[in-house]
């Protein structure tokens, strides 16, 4: 049944045009599991056929993205936050596990935040522990979109440079993620060599 949804929330805003990349990608990025491969590939086929704007589809996705995490982030601060402090303790969560996920994001959300959003399955979710913890919102912000940008630039390329080949773009994609996820472990590791040199100096 979610699939059947799916596939009719994107023939039926895909429609839009730039208005529909921008609900997709909003939705893509809050609650409902919309692939954002199933809305920027196709984008970029429509760009290569010169039915459509590189540069505003690109700025269309973009502004979703950051419109449905910030939807996200709103409600973990403003409902999960104060769920939490009041019964969190019925669910093993305790005010210290809350102030050590706040003390973690205040040193390691921006890392944290870039990174997750290019991960497949934590994309869409990252945003709630930076609610959670209130994380500072210009900075949550600015790595969303930092993030949501690579992630948009790799589909749209793909979309724009194999059409509409299915097969290979599910090679490369597959091919891209394990690429993008050895790439963001390595720049983990980098991170945390740098923190534990700045903490001996």
């Amino acid at each position: 049944m979610l699939e059947t949804f799916i596939h009719w929330l994107l023939g039926t805003i895909f429609d839009w045009g730039y208005i529909g990349i921008f609900l997709l990608m909003a939705v893509e990025s809050s609650f409902v599991p919309v692939p954002s491969e199933l809305i920027l590939i196709p984008a970029g086929v429509l760009v290569a056929d010169g039915k459509m704007n590189l540069e505003l589809v690109f700025i269309a996705g973009l502004l979703g993205s950051l419109f449905g995490a910030f939807v996200n982030y709103y409600l973990a601060m403003l409902v999960g936050r104060n769920f939490l402090e009041r019964y969190g303790k019925y669910f093993f969560i305790s005010q210290l596990s809350l102030d050590k996920m706040d003390n973690f994001f205040d040193n390691h959300g921006h890392i944290s935040t870039f990174t997750g959003r290019l991960i497949p399955g934590l994309r869409h979710l990252i945003s709630i522990p930076a609610g959670l913890t209130k994380m500072n919102l210009k900075i949550f912000l600015i790595y969303t979109g930092a993030g949501a940008a690579v992630w948009s630039v790799i589909l749209l390329a793909l979309g724009y440079f194999l059409g509409a080949n299915q097969a290979l773009i599910t090679t490369y994609l597959h091919q891209i993620i394990i690429a993008l996820i050895l790439s963001l472990g390595m720049l983990i590791v980098g991170y945390v060599w740098v923190k534990k040199r700045a903490i001996k100096n």
